[in-house]
């Protein structure tokens, strides 16, 4: 069965919590999404905002999976990229081309704000991410702090 795909709105605010319930699950992290859910207000601001994008694979209107990503304006050059921050797919739909198929979707809309590039990046010992990423681009070594503030 054909999967549906779409960017969400301010309209949105459900599907955006229905990702949130996929991304603790997948990531085995239900406090992180569940824990402390933003009032509909909050997610209907963000939602609005150009800089953030969401995407979300419905399976006859249910989101299955999605994304979450940030577009970032450069200072060093007059260019955009889009860092890719959250992805993820419910267990039972996984391995049926739906974390591709959003990418190439977040590629589009990526295109269509003259960002230059999508980054992404995933951790270590994470490796269907890892070998889904290297499949649909280049990869480098790198390391990532945590800074408290």
């Amino acid at each position: 069965m054909p999967y549906s795909y779409k960017r969400l709105t301010s309209n949105d605010v459900s599907d955006l919590k229905a990702l949130l319930r996929v991304f603790g699950e997948a990531f085995e992290e239900p406090t992180t999404y569940q824990g402390n859910v933003p009032g509909d207000d909050y997610l209907r601001r963000i939602l609005d905002k150009p800089d953030f994008i969401v995407i979300v694979a419905l399976d006859e209107g249910e989101v299955v999976g999605g994304l979450a990503a940030y577009v970032l304006e450069k200072f060093e050059q007059e260019r955009k990229e889009v860092y890719l921050y959250d992805l993820a797919v419910s267990a039972e739909y996984r391995r049926q081309g739906i974390a591709t198929a959003l990418i190439n979707n977040l590629k589009l809309t990526a295109k269509e704000i003259s960002a230059y590039i999508i980054f992404v990046q995933a951790d270590k010992g994470d490796e269907p991410a890892i070998e889904l990423y290297k499949s649909l681009g280049k990869g480098e070594e790198t390391r990532n702090f945590d800074i408290n503030i």
